[in-house]
């Protein structure tokens, strides 16, 4: 059974910092690109950031560029997303998927991704 487990939301002020994590299990990791993506309240999904299993570079929205960072323990089967100098804008439900054998730049198409793991809320004041 494809599982990923989302966690490590919560609320930080402005300008500081939180640590995603997404554990996953049931699926060849190395075969799997892994996105980030998130919702705001009252919008759609989009891609945050995105990360092969088999290595390679990631790849960011625009939004994040220079904020957010992405990252891969092969060994723990996990991906990381540490964000810094959030900002309120911020704020939204993050989510991740995991796809077969495509690049990480797919997470500008969320519909396109096979597998998903439960939210975890990231709440920004300001």
């Amino acid at each position: 059974e494809v599982q990923l487990q989302a966690s490590g939301g919560g609320l930080v002020q402005d300008g500081g910092s939180l640590r995603l994590s997404c554990t996953t299990s049931g699926f060849t990791f190395d075969d799997h690109t892994i996105g980030w993506f998130r919702q705001a309240p009252g919008k759609g999904r989009e891609g945050v950031a995105g990360i092969s299993g088999s290595g390679g570079l990631p790849y960011y929205a625009d939004a994040v560029k220079g904020r957010f960072t992405i990252s891969a323990n092969n060994a723990k089967r996990t991906v990381y997303l540490q964000m810094n100098s959030l900002k309120p804008e911020d704020t939204a439900v993050y989510f991740c998927a995991a796809i077969r054998g495509a690049r990480p730049d797919t997470i500008v198409l969320p519909l396109l991704y096979d597998y998903w793991g439960q939210g975890t809320e990231v709440t920004v004041s300001s």
